[in-house]
């Protein structure tokens, strides 16, 4: 993710550079919004699987048992039915936006939009494979530990 946010970065500052020396190419800002878009949505997809957002990770590290499972599994579930309504709700969006077109390049706007129902669909996948692990093997991990530094 962290090359998309750099090439929103590029654009947007040649963008910028050309629009002042009078020379503007048009095409930059459309890949900057496409960027931003995909950036946006597959963020939110890839924070799922990581379980960076989205959860009550600092009040479920502190719960074992009964009462914790109770807790994921609900968490995971109300994400879920978010990605579901993005899959839904995204392709319904993404079919409309067929016949419209971005000008100059009359690239259809369904380009950027499909980003929604593509990252409902990982999050869904990624909800689904956490609760069938959380249900296999416990929610606890080894980021539950007060000691655990993560490396990124």
């Amino acid at each position: 993710m962290r090359h998309l946010h750099r090439g929103v970065h590029v654009f947007g500052i040649l963008d910028v550079v050309t629009r002042e020396l009078g020379a503007a190419i048009l095409w930059l800002q459309l890949a900057t919004t496409g960027f931003f878009a995909w950036g946006v949505f597959i963020g939110m997809a890839v924070a799922t699987r990581r379980i960076d957002h989205l959860n009550l990770v600092e009040i479920t590290k502190r719960m074992t048992g009964p009462k914790r499972s109770f807790l994921e599994i609900v968490n995971r579930l109300i994400i879920l039915g978010v990605a579901l309504a993005m899959v839904v709700f995204g392709i319904q969006n993404a079919m409309n936006d067929m016949g419209s077109f971005r000008a100059p390049s009359l690239i259809p706007l369904a380009t950027y939009t499909a980003s929604v129902p593509i990252a409902g669909a990982l999050m869904v996948l990624f909800c689904i494979e956490q609760l069938m692990n959380g249900w296999s093997h416990g929610f606890e991990g080894p980021e539950d530990d007060d000691e655990y530094v993560e490396i990124k």
